[in-house]
């Protein structure tokens, strides 16, 4: 008895072709129907699942350095313009430093210096006007320009926008090959004059080479939700000193490692566990915390409950409450490399992988996207 034949997959063309419907890939979309151009979008799952959906909503913008600043200032303009567009939520709220010691105040203020109208200064009743604080709180900053928006809403009302321009979503899809003016599907094959691998920490599923020669790993983050403890709203997002280690633009502090050097004499374990402790307020008021971070090439599946505890044991002495109710748990996943912000390469003509290795996808992938066109299209 034979088989019988299989089908012949149906072909597609269109001027770009983006595998990854996360946020960089989106941003991509963006650019190229701004420029009139047809696309389609590959993504393996049903919808975007992955590290732009699992993140704080924060647009992190005064805290870059270098190419990343510039990258965020003008994916800032974009976020604005498209939250108007595409009808999602979007709050310029600005960010709130917390000091809770000398030596972070005097970060605060070495950070005010170099970056001008960027960062006000405020003493402790500033901080208290706009975000709740423990007792500990001696003072603080507000970075104005920072924007906040809701993950869960805004990415998919990106796709939902640029499906009504025209950009065809093929969900459901895995892309099996990448080659020059060529992505071969599960569902047929996609041409285009120009091809955009953004997958995230999957590079290396396609590109292991690449992968390995950039050090690109994953790096996954224990996040929570909790109930509002409050009975006001948090309208920035809300900074602690551990995130003065994490944000290339207080490296050039002079305080900085005062900073460093106390709170690995006070808190080792969440030093070495990348404990950047913030928060965002969610629209629906509970408090998004976090969060750790571990680095491997493959990770296991396995929580740690102590760090989750002592993230909210945290959040609840900078906020000044008491035990903060915990209703959901998630480990997010993005690219990181220890040498670089940004992966851009061609590893075939009309092909560039496109990865945000710093955990700032939703900061600058707005701003990035337009860089990598202008090269890949020329």
């Amino acid at each position: 008895m034979t088989s019988a034949p299989l089908l012949a997959r149906p072909r597609e063309r269109t001027d770009v072709v983006i595998v990854g419907a996360g946020i960089v890939g989106l941003a991509h979309a963006v650019d190229a129907v701004r420029r009139g151009l047809s696309v389609v979008v590959v993504e393996r799952d049903d919808h975007a699942v992955g590290a732009s959906v699992r993140n704080f909503g924060h647009g992190c913008f005064t805290a870059q350095d270098g190419p990343a600043l510039d990258y965020a200032l003008a994916a800032r303009d974009a976020w604005v313009r498209l939250a108007k567009e595409a009808g999602f939520w979007l709050r310029e709220c600005g960010t709130v430093v917390v000091a809770r010691a000398d030596d972070e105040r005097a970060v605060l203020e070495e950070f005010r210096e170099r970056r001008g109208d960027q960062v006000r200064l405020l003493d402790r009743a500033g901080v208290e006007a706009r975000v709740p604080v423990g007792e500990d709180a001696v003072a603080g900053a507000w970075l104005p320009l920072d924007i906040r928006v809701d993950p869960r809403e805004a990415v998919h009302a990106l796709a939902a926008w640029l499906a009504g321009r025209g950009v065809r979503f093929l969900w459901g899809t895995a892309a099996l090959t990448i080659e020059p003016g060529l992505v071969r599907t599960g569902r047929g094959d996609v041409t285009a004059g120009a091809v955009v691998l953004a997958v995230g920490h999957d590079v290396d599923r396609h590109f292991p080479d690449l992968a390995d020669e950039a050090g690109v790993v994953r790096c996954a983050l224990q996040m929570v939700r909790v109930r509002a403890p409050l009975g006001r709203a948090v309208d920035p997002a809300v900074f602690s000193g551990f995130s003065l280690l994490r944000y290339r633009g207080f490296g050039g502090c002079p305080s900085l490692p005062a900073v460093r050097a106390r709170l690995e004499a006070d808190h080792p374990d969440l030093v070495a566990a990348g404990l950047n402790l913030m928060l965002t307020q969610r629209p629906d008021g509970d408090l998004t915390l976090g969060d750790t971070h571990l680095y491997g090439r493959t990770l296991d599946p396995f929580s740690t409950e102590a760090l989750d505890e002592a993230v909210l044991d945290q959040a609840a002495r900078l906020l000044g409450t008491g035990p903060l109710k915990v209703v959901e748990r998630w480990r997010g996943v993005y690219a990181a490399a220890p040498e670089h912000d940004f992966l851009v390469e061609a590893p075939a003509p009309g092909v560039r992988v496109v990865a945000v290795t710093s955990g700032v996808g939703m900061t600058t992938a707005l701003g990035l996207a337009p860089r990598v066109l202008d090269d890949l299209l020329a």
